[in-house]
This record gives C-alpha cells, sequence and structure tokens, in this order.
C-alpha cells in the first residue's frame, strides 16, 4: 500500500516524506513546484528525496483533477496528507485567485479523489489562521471559527467545512491539522526565521509589525512530523469508525515577536537595524494554541523550545547558502 502525499517539495510535505521513506513506507508524492517562492528550493528538498527507491515523484497541479485521478488511480492508496496549498496571508491580498484554486478547488480535488478512489483516510493541512480575529486565547477547537481576517484564513476554513460535509455524505475519515507557526531547516523564504535570518546577516534592515506587540506560537517541525504521524498511523483501512476531526498542533508557549528577533541576533552576534511598523492588513496580533485535545487523543507533547530550534535553523542557513 503506498500513502499519497500532496505539497512533498514543501516546507512540511518534504520532511513528512523524509520521516515516512526512512521506515520503508511507499510514498506517491505530488507537487506543482510553483513559483510562489524559490523553485530551486523546492527542487533540493527533492533531491533530498532521491536516494529513497520507496518514492515516486508526480509533477501535478492539484487544481487539474483529470491529471490527478489519472496518475493517483494507478497506485493502492491506504491513505492521504494533503499539504498542498497556497501559503501565506499576505499574498492573498495580491493574488486572491491563486488561494481559490489551490486551496478550494484543489482541495476538493482532493476530497473527490478519495471519494472515487474509496481512499478512507484524510490527514490535511489547515491553519491557525483560522481563529482570524478571536481574542480569548489560547485557541482551542471548540472555539467558533467564522470570523476571518484574510483570504487564506477563510480559504482553510472551506477546507475544513468541506471535508466535514465528505465525511458526512460518503465516510471518508478526515483530519485537519491547525499547524502553528512552523519554522526549521528547509522552511520558507516568506516565513519570519528565514526573513529576518536573511536580511540581519546581511546587514538589512528588518520590518517589525505591531511595533513589535506580537506573539508567536512558534512549532519547530520536528514536532510538527511527529505529531502529524501519529495522526496518519492511527488511520486505519480497515476502520468501522466514521468521523471528521480537527486539532491544533503547535508548541502551546506563545513567544513575543522582540524576544524571537534576540534570539537571532544573540546566535548570529549582529544587532537588527529594526523598522517599526503597523500590523498589516490580514494579519493578527496573536497566536497560541491549546493543544489538550492532540495531547489527550495522540499523547503529542512538544520537545523543541525556539531557543533550541531557531539555532538549528541557521545552522542550515548558512550552510545551505555556504556562509
Amino acid at each position: 500500500m503506498t500513502i499519497l502525499v500532496t505539497g512533498i517539495a514543501g516546507f512540511i510535505g518534504s520532511h513528512l516524506a523524509k520521516s515516512l521513506l526512512k521506515r520503508g513506507e511507499k510514498i506517491l508524492g505530488i507537487d506543482n513546484l510553483s513559483n510562489y517562492y524559490d523553485v530551486n528550493l523546492k527542487k533540493d528538498r527533492l533531491n533530498n528525496l532521491k536516494a529513497y527507491k520507496n518514492l515516486t515523484f508526480e509533477n501535478i497541479d492539484i487544481a487539474n483533477y483529470e491529471d490527478l485521478e489519472k496518475v493517483i488511480k494507478q497506485y493502492k492508496i491506504s491513505k492521504v496528507c494533503h499539504l498542498a496549498a497556497q501559503a501565506g496571508v499576505r499574498y492573498s491580498l495580491e493574488a486572491p485567485m491563486e488561494y481559490i484554486k489551490s486551496n478550494i478547488v484543489g482541495h476538493l480535488n482532493i476530497l473527490e479523489i478519495c471519494r472515487n478512489l474509496n481512499i478512507k483516510n484524510l490527514v490535511y493541512a489547515s491553519s491557525s489562521s483560522v481563529y482570524g480575529g478571536n481574542t480569548k486565547v489560547p485557541f482551542s477547537i471548540d472555539d467558533r471559527v467564522d470570523t476571518p481576517v484574510s483570504l487564506y484564513a477563510a480559504t482553510k476554513r472551506a477546507d475544513e467545512l468541506m471535508s466535514y460535509t465528505y465525511n458526512h455524505l460518503y465516510g471518508i475519515n478526515t483530519i485537519g491539522l491547525r499547524f502553528f507557526t512552523v519554522y526549521g531547516p528547509w522552511g520558507r523564504p516568506d516565513m519570519a526565521t528565514w526573513i529576518f535570518t536573511k536580511r540581519i546577516i546581511n546587514g538589512d534592515p528588518i520590518e517589525v509589525y505591531n511595533n513589535g506587540v506580537m506573539e508567536r506560537d512558534f512549532t519547530y517541525i520536528d514536532d510538527i512530523i511527529n505529531g502529524t504521524i501519529s495522526i496518519l498511523d492511527s488511520c486505519k483501512e480497515e476502520t468501522n469508525q466514521n468521523f471528521s476531526k480537527v486539532y491544533n498542533i503547535g508548541n502551546n508557549k506563545p513567544e513575543n515577536l522582540l524576544d524571537f528577533i534576540s534570539i537571532i541576533e544573540d546566535y548570529i552576534g549582529i544587532k537588527a537595524i529594526k523598522i517599526m511598523k503597523p500590523l498589516q492588513k490580514g494579519d493578527v496580533a496573536n497566536t497560541y494554541a491549546d493543544i489538550s485535545a492532540i495531547k489527550s487523543d495522540f499523547n503529542f507533547i512538544p520537545q523543541t523550545k525556539l531557543i533550541e530550534g531557531v539555532p538549528k535553523f541557521i545552522d542550515w542557513y548558512k550552510d545551505y547558502h555556504k556562509l
């Protein structure tokens, strides 16, 4: 049996695939290698996986149902981990149709693949952004999530609703993972860890939004992967269970943005030139994950403190760029 991983050239997808391949799982990985950020980084992530003979890669856009079905029906898929999406809150203000194509049409296509090819288990990426303008913290999966403040957040909430509907109508078991600010080696160039590291090393100023009065529940990639695999492993093909769930997967410890910058400064040994800016459209001041549900159901306990994880990213960044 084969596990389908969409978005395999992405940050989380490439890490997940490597962990699954290492333990001998057969993986069908798909990605369209979009140019939202440097395609060479995506290709390098894929090159990291090439040594594994149990991997098949297909360059496919999830928004194209015919291409998806043509390839996927050739394999006996036991479960799907759907991580492909158009990411980024700020970019959704510039290119809204990209989010509809990838996150709405693409997600629906994956649900239709599961329905038409009789795949019973789907784990997919949601986002902490679904909590929108909520002020009660920590964010709980029992909270209302009907006030998204970005189109990206709205598409992710729509994915959760469509997944619930397909479970109700067709018995596809779905689990959505609300990821909280994932960082670590092989991360995305549009994320704060990468942007700040690059600009501080180069002596360029960094923009600090909401005048630094922000908190993020930074979650290290290894913890994200461990939690995701625990959930994937719980999805059995021969099961009478019928469910549609969502879980927060975060560090359960919000960190002040200025403290985060200080960790980068201290490790690099250069003080940042800070330009204070107001809160950006579509952004939120705080994120904080209540992880009691995933802890109770899967014994998920994040292991990596920010002061440990940030240096690991910086070491990787310097090595990758030969600095």
